[in-house]
């Protein structure tokens, strides 16, 4: 069987029958007609399907019908016995890096190496290990024995790293020795949030390809296949990005209780607000923060429907008390996991929110519509 395209080379490009998420249609075919080196960087805001693109992308270079000259077979085809091997998680000539803390969320076990790897991170209060959120430097060295070991099937071999901006220091000056002097016919896919967090080194040996906000009637149809009532108010709430609204579906929050939010801080309502970890609650106050101080600039919010601001839609909160909160949400944010008493915390932000939420401006003007 012909060896799959490596760098430089071009093969036949179709839409994928396989994609997780339907947005990755586009983006997907760009990557495999353009692809010209060995490394590919996707990155883009979170919660658009970097991880997904990345495993995608791997599926089709391994795809047994990468060989085929028929234009309409799809990449991946999904139907192979590479492309199994993918969905089931196993495919030898594949390696996925992941912080430990993120494996069972994006369905990927970890391996004995990694996970001893592991074993010496930080504990928490109650003296259990807690699950590590950096990419170490024995994980990304596992690449070197991974890249010299003969590819079980014909296509090469594929190491995915996500997070990229997990590595930390060692870990990222051990890859790019690594991406200096690739070894074999291993080809790399970075994929993450943070490009700009990323050695320049590093980026400047990657292919460079960005996923962006994909369209909201797209990602709308899409949620609402999960299940989601009035997608459209929580695709808004988390910037456009479906997956961050999934998430926040599937904890609980739905359209009706975001719509609600505003009213609640303004009341000081602190009961009401949903049993999520400090460092969520703290960012969904950040966005009514933000929208009222649009408002309170003139300007229309972007993360609520101005009908669901009513306290302060025709007044406005004053802009230096909004300043004041958002100074304080900034800093409680900076420390969100210190083991202080998040219950208390939360019911401070918020007496603060209700203070400045009410706080009236003379100079407050009438929202209008800005991009």
């Amino acid at each position: 069987m012909q060896d799959a395209p490596l760098a430089g080379e071009t093969a036949p490009v179709a839409a994928s029958a396989s994609l997780p998420l339907p947005w990755l249609a586009a983006p997907l075919r760009d990557a495999l007609a353009t692809q010209r080196t060995h490394a590919l960087l996707l990155h883009g805001p979170h919660g658009v399907g970097q991880f997904e693109m990345a495993l995608t992308l791997a599926q089709a270079w391994l795809c047994d019908g990468m060989a085929s000259a028929d234009v309409d077979t799809p990449r991946p085809c999904g139907v192979c016995a590479s492309c199994r091997l993918v969905h089931a998680r196993s495919h030898p000539d594949l390696m996925v890096l992941i912080p430990e803390a993120l494996r069972s969320a994006l369905g990927w076990n970890a391996d004995d190496a990694a996970g001893e790897e592991g074993a010496s991170g930080a504990v928490d209060a109650t003296g259990k290990r807690k699950p590590s959120k950096e990419i170490r430097v024995a994980e990304v060295r596992r690449i070197l024995a991974f890249a010299h070991t003969t590819a079980a099937r014909e296509h090469g071999k594929v190491a995915v790293v996500y997070p990229a901006e997990a590595m930390n220091t060692i870990a990222a000056n051990a890859l790019l020795k690594i991406l200096e002097e690739p070894t074999g016919r291993l080809r790399f896919l970075l994929a993450g949030s943070s490009a700009d967090t990323l050695l320049p080194t590093i980026r400047s040996r990657c292919q460079s390809l960005w996923l962006g906000v994909p369209d909201a009637e797209v990602a709308s149809a899409w949620l609402r296949a999960q299940g989601m009532h009035r997608p459209d108010v929580l695709l808004a709430a988390a910037g456009g990005q479906p997956q961050e609204a999934l998430t926040w579906f599937r904890d609980g929050i739905d359209a009706q209780a975001w719509l609600a939010l505003p009213t609640q801080l303004a009341r000081g309502e602190s009961a009401k607000l949903p049993t999520w970890p400090l460092a969520r609650v703290v960012g969904m106050m950040f966005k009514v923060c933000h929208d009222a101080m649009r408002m309170a600039a003139g300007a229309a919010p972007r993360y609520f429907p101005l009908e669901s601001m009513p306290t302060f839609a025709n007044g406005g909160a004053d802009i230096v008390a909004l300043s004041s909160w958002y100074r304080e949400l900034g800093r409680i944010a900076r420390h969100a996991e210190h083991p202080w008493q998040a219950a208390l915390t939360i019911e401070s932000l918020v007496l603060q929110a209700k203070t400045a939420l009410a706080a009236k401006s003379s100079s407050t003007r009438a929202p209008r519509s800005i991009n």
